[in-house]
């Protein structure tokens, strides 16, 4: 089919491809129009500290630092229990939360724009105030109780490492047997040392002495060598828990101050409510409906054409015709003979 046939058959169902998307645009614009007055409202969260380092911390850091922040915010808000919680604030459903919410980020920086629209203007300011509240405890607020956790967690693991020391202590009858060890291995070494200097100058009775206190000195070495291993590792143990609650208590104070620096009273800020504007919305509704029609009435012309020549190339043929006109009879001539 050429394209002239085409705009043959456009031209003949001209009233298909006009009238589908006349009607189409004309309900969609009679919805907009008619349906109830939208309000709107918009909560600016700015909270620098909280992105790239700085006081807050580290939890957002490097090149998409502002990235990930707007996509963790996002996730916050429309998470089932940041909706449960602002619908328990604010008495809107859940459902109708996450469909009157909307994030937007503000360039590409770590600012956003919470927005909010519903049929009921008093309902806009308490929705965005609950939202970034519990949004900024859920990500920040949070962490404090996780890092609370790990501190008294580690500060037990020390608390039972001490204890196991002191056991074995007791049930060894010495205390703090490392250092008694060392302080022996040096008195030893001093007292060998002795001896040598005596015996240099012949002095017997102080080379009698210091034999007798190397005798003294190694027995308790033997004594307390074996002992040794099982003392030093409750000694590592102990060192490890330490060094595990030194590191949870920093993160614990730099998941207060990441909290101290999301207080929602000094990074949000909360818009006045405003009427959505109905042209706006009209665009933004008949123009997909319109072009959606026209699509529409496309196909409607060609389904038309389509059964058209099917009702035409079933209908039987005329019969042909005879063309030939019927032969007149002949006539017999006598010819008289004279």
């Amino acid at each position: 089919m050429e394209i002239v046939d085409y705009l043959r058959v456009a031209r003949r169902r001209l009233w298909v491809l006009v009238g589908v998307p006349v009607l189409a645009t004309g309900a969609a614009a009679a919805i907009v129009l008619f349906a109830p007055q939208q309000f709107g409202g918009t909560a600016y969260v700015a909270a620098p500290a909280l992105v790239g380092g700085g006081a807050a911390g580290t939890q957002y850091s490097g090149t998409q630092a502002a990235n990930q922040f707007v996509a963790a915010f996002g996730a916050a808000v429309t998470s089932p229990r940041v909706l449960a919680d602002v619908a328990g604030d604010t008495g809107v459903a859940p459902e109708r939360l996450r469909d009157g919410l909307a994030i937007t980020q503000v360039g590409a920086s770590s600012q956003l724009e919470v927005t909010y629209t519903a049929g009921d203007r008093a309902k806009i300011a308490p929705v965005l105030t609950a939202t970034t509240t519990r949004a900024l405890a859920f990500l920040f607020s949070s962490q404090v109780g996780i890092a609370t956790g790990e501190v008294e967690a580690a500060n037990a693991d020390v608390t039972a490492a001490t204890r196991a020391i002191s056991e074995w202590e007791k049930t060894n009858k010495v205390s703090q047997p490392d250092r008694i060890y060392q302080a022996t291995l040096g008195e030893l070494t001093s007292l060998r040392q002795q001896q040598l200097s005596m015996q240099a100058v012949g002095n017997g009775r102080g080379v009698d002495a210091a034999t007798a206190a190397i005798t003294a000195a190694q027995k308790k070495l033997d004594e307390l060598g074996p002992k040794l291993p099982d003392y030093q590792a409750l000694l590592a143990q102990r060192d490890a828990a330490t060094n595990a609650l030194s590191q949870a208590r920093e993160g614990l104070q730099a998941a207060r101050a990441q909290a101290q620096a999301a207080d929602p009273k000094q990074v949000t800020s909360i818009g006045e409510a405003h009427e959505v504007s109905r042209m706006a919305e009209l665009v933004r509704t008949a123009l997909p409906v319109g072009g959606a029609g026209l699509l529409l009435g496309v196909l409607l012309v060609g389904v038309l054409e389509l059964l058209s020549r099917g009702r035409v190339a079933a209908r039987p043929a005329a019969p042909a015709a005879t063309a030939a006109a019927p032969s007149a009879p002949a006539e017999t001539v006598t010819a008289a003979r004279p």
